[in-house]
Protein backbone atom coordinates (compact mmCIF):
# COMPACT_ATOMS: atom_id res chain seq x y z
CA UNK A 1 0.00 0.00 0.00
CA UNK A 2 0.97 3.62 -0.72
CA UNK A 3 1.27 5.26 2.75
CA UNK A 4 1.86 8.58 3.74
CA UNK A 5 2.62 8.32 7.28
CA UNK A 6 1.46 6.44 9.97
CA UNK A 7 1.20 7.97 13.56
CA UNK A 8 -0.08 8.59 16.80
CA UNK A 9 -2.47 11.71 17.72
CA UNK A 10 -5.77 12.83 19.44
CA UNK A 11 -8.69 12.44 17.02
CA UNK A 12 -9.61 15.99 16.22
CA UNK A 13 -13.36 15.39 14.77
CA UNK A 14 -16.22 13.80 14.99
CA UNK A 15 -17.67 11.53 17.52
CA UNK A 16 -14.53 10.25 18.67
CA UNK A 17 -12.62 13.86 18.88
CA UNK A 18 -10.58 13.71 21.73
CA UNK A 19 -9.69 9.86 21.68
CA UNK A 20 -6.03 8.96 21.38
CA UNK A 21 -5.31 6.97 18.29
CA UNK A 22 -2.95 5.82 15.59
CA UNK A 23 -3.72 7.18 12.26
CA UNK A 24 -3.03 5.44 9.08
CA UNK A 25 -2.58 7.80 6.13
CA UNK A 26 -2.78 6.48 2.50
CA UNK A 27 -1.38 8.06 -0.19
CA UNK A 28 -3.58 9.03 -3.32
CA UNK A 29 -7.17 10.25 -3.81
CA UNK A 30 -9.68 10.55 -6.55
CA UNK A 31 -11.09 13.63 -5.52
CA UNK A 32 -8.98 17.65 -5.72
CA UNK A 33 -10.43 19.44 -3.12
CA UNK A 34 -9.50 22.96 -3.42
CA UNK A 35 -8.80 23.83 0.01
CA UNK A 36 -6.99 19.91 0.93
CA UNK A 37 -5.57 20.15 4.01
CA UNK A 38 -3.71 16.98 2.88
CA UNK A 39 -1.91 17.93 -0.43
CA UNK A 40 0.49 15.10 -0.03
CA UNK A 41 -1.95 12.61 -0.66
CA UNK A 42 -3.94 14.07 -3.11
CA UNK A 43 -3.00 16.93 -5.44
CA UNK A 44 1.10 15.82 -5.28
CA UNK A 45 0.86 12.16 -3.82
CA UNK A 46 3.82 10.95 -1.44
CA UNK A 47 4.68 8.09 0.72
CA UNK A 48 6.32 5.41 0.09
CA UNK A 49 4.83 1.49 -0.31
CA UNK A 50 4.64 -0.59 3.07
CA UNK A 51 3.49 -4.60 2.71
CA UNK A 52 0.25 -4.91 5.63
CA UNK A 53 2.74 -7.08 8.01
CA UNK A 54 4.89 -4.13 7.87
CA UNK A 55 2.16 -1.51 8.21
CA UNK A 56 0.38 -3.40 11.51
CA UNK A 57 3.39 -4.12 13.16
CA UNK A 58 4.18 0.03 13.10
CA UNK A 59 0.31 -0.05 14.79
CA UNK A 60 1.28 -2.32 17.24
CA UNK A 61 4.04 -0.33 18.53
CA UNK A 62 1.56 2.59 19.93
CA UNK A 63 -0.39 2.58 23.07
CA UNK A 64 -4.18 2.52 21.27
CA UNK A 65 -6.59 0.36 20.57
CA UNK A 66 -8.16 3.19 18.43
CA UNK A 67 -7.18 2.92 14.65
CA UNK A 68 -8.19 5.74 12.33
CA UNK A 69 -7.34 4.85 8.25
CA UNK A 70 -7.63 8.30 6.30
CA UNK A 71 -5.76 9.84 2.97
CA UNK A 72 -6.29 10.86 0.91
CA UNK A 73 -8.91 8.14 0.01
CA UNK A 74 -8.36 4.60 1.52
CA UNK A 75 -10.85 2.93 -0.54
CA UNK A 76 -8.46 3.63 -3.77
CA UNK A 77 -5.97 0.77 -1.66
CA UNK A 78 -6.32 -2.46 -3.19
CA UNK A 79 -5.05 -4.34 0.18
CA UNK A 80 -7.95 -1.68 2.34
CA UNK A 81 -9.44 -4.88 3.40
CA UNK A 82 -6.60 -7.05 3.97
CA UNK A 83 -5.54 -4.29 6.23
CA UNK A 84 -8.74 -3.90 8.35
CA UNK A 85 -8.94 -7.52 8.43
CA UNK A 86 -5.47 -7.91 9.95
CA UNK A 87 -6.21 -4.71 12.45
CA UNK A 88 -9.03 -6.43 14.11
CA UNK A 89 -7.34 -9.25 15.76
CA UNK A 90 -5.42 -6.56 17.55
CA UNK A 91 -8.34 -5.77 19.53
CA UNK A 92 -8.45 -2.10 17.91
CA UNK A 93 -11.70 0.17 17.23
CA UNK A 94 -11.16 0.97 13.59
CA UNK A 95 -12.51 4.48 11.92
CA UNK A 96 -11.93 4.81 8.53
CA UNK A 97 -12.21 8.22 6.97
CA UNK A 98 -13.61 8.55 3.43
CA UNK A 99 -15.27 11.17 1.40
CA UNK A 100 -17.85 8.04 0.04
CA UNK A 101 -17.04 7.79 -3.34
CA UNK A 102 -16.05 4.34 -3.39
CA UNK A 103 -17.37 1.17 -1.81
CA UNK A 104 -15.93 -1.94 -0.38
CA UNK A 105 -16.30 -4.34 2.13
CA UNK A 106 -14.45 -3.77 4.81
CA UNK A 107 -13.70 -4.50 8.77
CA UNK A 108 -15.00 -1.20 10.18
CA UNK A 109 -17.09 0.13 13.57
CA UNK A 110 -16.93 3.54 12.67
CA UNK A 111 -17.63 4.75 8.72
CA UNK A 112 -16.73 8.43 8.77
CA UNK A 113 -17.94 9.86 5.56
CA UNK A 114 -17.05 13.27 4.27
CA UNK A 115 -19.22 13.97 1.40
CA UNK A 116 -17.70 16.99 -0.53
CA UNK A 117 -20.23 20.19 -0.74
CA UNK A 118 -19.78 22.34 -4.23
CA UNK A 119 -17.41 24.70 -2.07
CA UNK A 120 -14.79 22.09 -2.54
CA UNK A 121 -14.46 22.12 -6.38
CA UNK A 122 -11.15 23.73 -7.20
CA UNK A 123 -12.73 26.03 -10.63
CA UNK A 124 -9.51 28.21 -10.92
CA UNK A 125 -6.53 25.84 -9.04
CA UNK A 126 -4.41 24.08 -11.30
CA UNK A 127 -6.15 26.68 -14.14
CA UNK A 128 -9.02 24.64 -13.36
CA UNK A 129 -7.61 21.23 -14.61
CA UNK A 130 -9.61 19.18 -12.03
CA UNK A 131 -12.63 20.84 -11.55
CA UNK A 132 -15.13 18.93 -14.37
CA UNK A 133 -13.74 15.55 -12.91
CA UNK A 134 -13.76 16.81 -9.44
CA UNK A 135 -17.59 17.68 -9.90
CA UNK A 136 -18.71 14.68 -11.36
CA UNK A 137 -17.24 12.47 -8.51
CA UNK A 138 -17.72 14.15 -5.44
CA UNK A 139 -21.20 12.50 -4.43
CA UNK A 140 -22.18 9.18 -5.24
CA UNK A 141 -25.64 8.96 -3.46
CA UNK A 142 -25.61 4.93 -3.75
CA UNK A 143 -22.01 4.46 -2.02
CA UNK A 144 -23.11 6.81 1.06
CA UNK A 145 -26.32 4.79 1.43
CA UNK A 146 -24.37 1.35 1.08
CA UNK A 147 -22.35 2.80 4.47
CA UNK A 148 -25.54 4.15 5.80
CA UNK A 149 -27.08 0.66 5.48
CA UNK A 150 -24.09 -1.19 6.65
CA UNK A 151 -21.62 0.46 9.00
CA UNK A 152 -22.23 2.34 12.20
CA UNK A 153 -21.54 6.00 10.88
CA UNK A 154 -20.85 9.65 10.45
CA UNK A 155 -21.33 12.21 8.23
CA UNK A 156 -19.37 15.18 8.23
CA UNK A 157 -19.57 18.23 5.84
CA UNK A 158 -16.98 21.63 5.58
CA UNK A 159 -18.91 23.99 5.33
CA UNK A 160 -16.99 27.78 3.70
CA UNK A 161 -20.88 29.29 3.79
CA UNK A 162 -24.44 30.22 5.24
CA UNK A 163 -25.33 28.50 1.68
CA UNK A 164 -23.67 25.47 2.19
CA UNK A 165 -26.69 24.29 4.89
CA UNK A 166 -29.02 24.22 1.65
CA UNK A 167 -26.84 21.94 -0.17
CA UNK A 168 -26.12 19.71 3.04
CA UNK A 169 -30.54 19.94 3.33
CA UNK A 170 -30.43 18.66 -0.54
CA UNK A 171 -28.06 15.80 0.50
CA UNK A 172 -29.78 14.61 3.37
CA UNK A 173 -32.93 14.62 1.62
CA UNK A 174 -31.76 11.91 -1.39
CA UNK A 175 -30.76 9.20 1.82
CA UNK A 176 -32.77 6.93 3.49
CA UNK A 177 -32.70 6.30 7.14
CA UNK A 178 -30.27 8.85 8.31
CA UNK A 179 -29.41 9.60 11.54
CA UNK A 180 -29.46 13.24 12.05
CA UNK A 181 -27.41 13.06 15.59
CA UNK A 182 -24.57 11.57 13.25
CA UNK A 183 -24.13 14.71 10.96
CA UNK A 184 -21.80 17.01 12.14
CA UNK A 185 -20.65 20.42 10.70
CA UNK A 186 -17.01 21.52 10.53
CA UNK A 187 -16.13 25.27 9.52
CA UNK A 188 -13.14 25.52 7.18
CA UNK A 189 -10.37 27.40 7.67
CA UNK A 190 -6.83 27.60 7.84
CA UNK A 191 -6.25 29.95 10.79
CA UNK A 192 -7.59 30.28 14.13
CA UNK A 193 -9.38 33.47 13.28
CA UNK A 194 -11.03 31.96 9.96
CA UNK A 195 -12.25 29.61 12.00
CA UNK A 196 -13.52 31.81 15.33
CA UNK A 197 -15.52 34.06 12.40
CA UNK A 198 -17.22 30.81 10.64
CA UNK A 199 -18.26 29.29 14.41
CA UNK A 200 -20.49 32.39 15.11
CA UNK A 201 -22.73 31.80 12.05
CA UNK A 202 -22.60 28.08 12.05
CA UNK A 203 -23.76 27.79 15.48
CA UNK A 204 -26.59 29.75 14.48
CA UNK A 205 -27.70 27.63 12.06
CA UNK A 206 -27.74 24.80 13.91
CA UNK A 207 -29.77 26.10 16.55
CA UNK A 208 -32.04 27.08 14.22
CA UNK A 209 -31.93 23.64 12.62
CA UNK A 210 -32.49 21.57 16.11
CA UNK A 211 -35.68 24.01 16.41
CA UNK A 212 -36.91 22.82 13.26
CA UNK A 213 -36.40 19.70 14.38
CA UNK A 214 -38.51 20.63 17.27
CA UNK A 215 -41.68 21.97 15.15
CA UNK A 216 -41.63 18.77 13.41
CA UNK A 217 -40.29 20.37 10.05
CA UNK A 218 -38.81 18.41 7.06
CA UNK A 219 -37.05 21.13 5.00
CA UNK A 220 -34.74 22.51 7.00
CA UNK A 221 -31.36 21.42 7.13
CA UNK A 222 -31.54 19.23 10.03
CA UNK A 223 -28.10 18.97 11.69
CA UNK A 224 -28.46 18.44 15.37
CA UNK A 225 -25.15 17.67 17.78
CA UNK A 226 -23.12 19.37 14.70
CA UNK A 227 -20.30 21.63 15.99
CA UNK A 228 -17.72 23.56 14.30
CA UNK A 229 -14.51 21.52 14.58
CA UNK A 230 -10.91 22.18 13.84
CA UNK A 231 -9.50 19.77 10.87
CA UNK A 232 -7.15 17.46 12.12
CA UNK A 233 -3.58 17.79 12.15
Amino acid sequence: MQIAEIFYSIQGEGRLAGVPSVFIRTSGCNLRCVWCDTPYTSWAPEGKKWSVGEILGEVAKYPSRYVVVTGGEPFLAAEIAELTEGIKPLGAHITIETAATLFKPVACDLISMSPKLANSTPWHRAKGKFAEMHEMRRLNFEVMQQFIDSYDYQLKFVVNQKDDFDEIDEILGKLANVDRSRVLIMGQGKTTRELRDKTKWIIELCKSAASAIRRGSTSSCLVIGAVPNFRSI
